[in-house]
C-alpha cells in the first residue's frame, strides 16, 4: 500500500522533466485588448489601433495623433470606423476575416510580457495599449 501510496505522489513529477531537463511552460497571453499598429518599427509613430473584444476586432486610425497613449486610451466603440471584422485565437494562431471571402491568418509570438505582438505576416507587429513596451 505504501508503494502505491509514493508512486502516485512521485509519478507526476517524473513527467515534468525530460532526460532530466525542466520544462518551462510559456505564458498564455490573450489578443485581447486595445494594440497600436505603426508604419514603423517605432511605437511613437502609430497611426492605427486594433481593439480585439469577444471575437470582434474594431479599427481606429489617426493621422495626427499624439505621441502617447492618453488619446487612444481615451477612444471607445463609437470611434471606431463603422465596419469591424470576426476573429478567432486558438493555440498562437490568429484568424481575422477580413470580408469577401479574404482571411488573415498569421502565427503569433509575443514579447515583452505580453505587451508586444509579432506576427509571422501582415501588420508585423503590434503594441499592447498601456505597455511599457518599445
Amino acid at each position: 500500500m505504501k508503494k502505491a501510496i509514493l508512486i502516485t505522489i512521485f509519478f507526476p513529477l517524473l513527467l515534468c522533466c525530460v532526460d532530466g531537463e525542466e520544462i518551462l511552460i510559456e505564458p498564455s497571453y490573450s489578443v485581447e485588448g486595445k494594440w497600436l499598429w505603426s508604419p514603423s518599427e517605432n511605437r511613437l509613430d502609430a497611426n492605427t489601433m486594433y481593439e480585439f473584444i469577444d471575437g470582434v476586432r474594431y479599427t481606429y486610425y489617426c493621422i495626427t495623433c499624439p505621441a502617447d497613449d492618453v488619446y487612444w486610451s481615451s477612444l471607445d466603440i463609437t470611434d471606431a470606423l463603422p465596419s469591424s471584422n470576426a476573429y478567432t485565437f486558438e493555440n498562437d494562431t490568429l484568424k481575422v476575416d477580413l470580408h469577401f471571402g479574404n482571411e488573415l491568418v498569421a502565427l503569433i509570438t509575443f514579447e515583452c510580457d505580453g505587451g508586444k505582438l509579432f506576427m509571422d505576416g501582415g501588420f508585423s507587429q503590434l503594441w499592447r495599449l498601456n505597455s511599457d513596451c518599445n
